[in-house]
């Protein structure tokens, strides 16, 4: 067997930590949280995780890197990403679901609490596989270890979840202005998620034109379009000239289920958005001007 370095150590360790808090997590939910259908989302987070870590570890252990139809280089990061956001995205909205004044005792009540200490401890273990595996300084590595392509994963996460707070119920049907805010989160998220599977199907050779100044005039277009998202959707729902409300009303009860909860949320979120497509501008800028 091949020497395994110190540093390739601890991020199998991280990995191994990773596989087996998300697997708890699912297991102990499904077993006995009595979730219902709702719970399904959380359980498919939990289990997305830990099938993709599980496939990382195996091909690793099989030295199958170079069979696999992906960059190993840009993959296992990528995924890790990905799966600290869902559990870090699990750890919170799964407390307020399933413990904040429930009803529930008991045991039903220690599996939901376990499966809450898990998914915080794999979104730990998540965080510190990517730490170990981005990029550093003057080293050789897949755009995705870089702090751009990190940057995308974010940057896709937040407008799926702005997807699904706009969506249910519909909040951007009222005005043409709300329309061209949807339209800016499905051409940014189209946008930055084919730039993602460009760079872990290793095809961004495949373009007619220089992949960083494309990556650099995206990020600057992704920018102005979000800055206008970032103005225009505050003013549309929440002022009352066009039929908002500023504050939050008295009939919103329960945090999940308001509806002008989530249009504040889709004003922060788009808020953080345009933050990271800023970051990603400036790498980005630097990536063009430093190198080219």
């Amino acid at each position: 067997m091949p020497f395994v370095l110190p540093y390739t150590s601890r991020l199998l360790w991280a990995r191994t930590a990773a596989l087996v808090c998300t697997c708890v997590a699912f297991s102990v939910a499904a077993h006995g949280g009595h979730l219902g259908n709702s719970g399904d989302l959380f359980i498919f987070c939990w289990s997305f995780s830990f099938a993709g870590t599980l496939l990382i570890l195996l091909v690793e252990m099989f030295g199958l890197q170079t069979r696999m139809p992906v960059s190993w280089n840009n993959f296992p990061i990528t995924f890790a990403g990905y799966a600290s956001l869902l559990c870090l995205s699990a750890s919170v909205a799964f407390p307020i679901n399933y413990l904040k004044g429930n009803q529930w005792a008991g045991e039903v009540r220690d599996h939901r609490i376990v499966s809450t200490v898990f998914s915080c401890l794999a979104t730990v273990a998540y965080l510190v596989e990517v730490s170990l595996a981005r990029a550093r300084p003057g080293e050789v590595a897949g755009y995705m270890a870089t702090t751009p392509g990190l940057l995308k994963v974010c940057e896709t996460f937040v407008a799926c979840v702005i997807f699904v707070f706009v969506s249910n119920p519909v909040s951007y049907d009222r005005y043409p202005a709300l329309k061209w805010c949807l339209a800016v989160y499905c051409i940014c998220f189209v946008l930055s998620a084919a730039i993602v599977v460009l760079c872990v199907g290793e095809c961004t050779g495949w373009l007619p034109f220089p992949f960083s100044r494309f990556l650099s005039v995206y990020s600057f277009l992704a920018v102005a379009m979000y800055l206008t998202a970032t103005i225009i959707w505050p003013v549309f729902q929440f002022d009352s000239r066009y039929g908002g409300q500023s504050t939050r009303p008295s009939y919103c009860t329960i945090p999940v289920s308001c509806p002008w909860d989530k249009l504040v949320g889709v004003a922060v979120l788009t808020a953080l958005n345009l933050l990271l497509y800023l970051a990603d501008l400036a790498y980005s800028a630097r990536l063009v001007f430093v190198t080219g």
